[in-house]
C-alpha cells in the first residue's frame, strides 16, 4: 500500500474486497484502477458526497439530467469535478445498486432517459479530457480507463458488493477498527 492511501478499517475493508474481486476473479490486475473503486466506495458510504454537486442556490443535485446541466455552466476545474462526479454517481449507482436504477429512472423523474452506463462512460471521457493543475485530482488516465472500462468496473462492483454480502457477520470488529 503506498502511504497516500486512507488506513482506516473501512478502507482496508474494500480495498481488501476490490483487490480480491478485481485480482483473483476478474484477473484485472490494475492498481491505480483498482484503488479509484476502492476510494469511490469510501467517498460514497457518505450521503452528502453522493450529493456534493449543487445548483447555484446550493440545493444538492441528485439526478444525472441536473449535474449534466450543471457541468455544461461550469468551466475548467470545476467542470472537470463534475463530469467526474457524473461518471462516479452513474458507476456506483450501476455498479453496486443497479436495482435501483428502475427507480432512479422512473417516468416522473428527469434521469427517465438517461442511460446511466452511457452518461458514466461519457462523463469520464470529458473528465479525462480537461486539463487540472490540482495534484490531488484524479489523473486523467485513470478516468479515461474509467471511461473504457466502465462495463468491467460496474460489473465489478456488482461482484464487490456480491462479495461483502457474502461475508456479511463475519467478522463484526473489522469495521470498528
Amino acid at each position: 500500500m503506498t502511504s497516500s492511501r486512507p488506513t482506516s478499517a473501512l478502507w482496508r475493508y474494500f480495498a481488501g474486497l476490490a483487490e480480491y474481486v478485481f485480482h483473483a476473479e476478474l484477473g484485472v490486475v490494475d492498481p491505480p484502477l483498482v484503488d479509484y473503486v476502492s476510494g469511490l466506495l469510501m467517498r460514497f458510504v457518505r450521503c452528502d458526497t453522493m450529493h456534493r454537486v449543487r445548483n447555484p442556490t446550493g440545493q444538492p443535485l441528485t439526478e444525472v439530467a441536473e449535474m449534466l446541466a450543471e457541468a455544461n455552466a461550469r468551466i475548467g476545474n470545476a467542470r472537470r469535478d463534475v463530469h467526474r462526479h457524473i461518471g462516479d454517481f452513474t458507476l456506483f449507482w450501476a455498479g453496486v445498486y443497479p436495482e435501483m436504477l428502475r427507480a432512479k429512472q422512473a417516468p416522473e423523474s428527469k434521469d427517465h432517459f438517461i442511460d446511466y452506463c452511457s452518461q458514466g462512460k461519457r462523463a469520464y471521457l470529458i473528465a479525462s479530457s480537461i486539463e487540472t493543475d490540482d495534484e490531488r485530482a484524479a489523473p486523467a488516465d485513470i478516468l479515461e480507463r474509467l471511461s473504457c472500462d466502465f462495463d468491467l468496473c460496474a460489473y465489478g462492483l456488482r461482484e464487490v458488493r456480491r462479495e461483502w454480502e457474502r461475508r456479511d457477520g463475519e467478522s463484526p470488529q473489522l469495521l470498528l477498527g
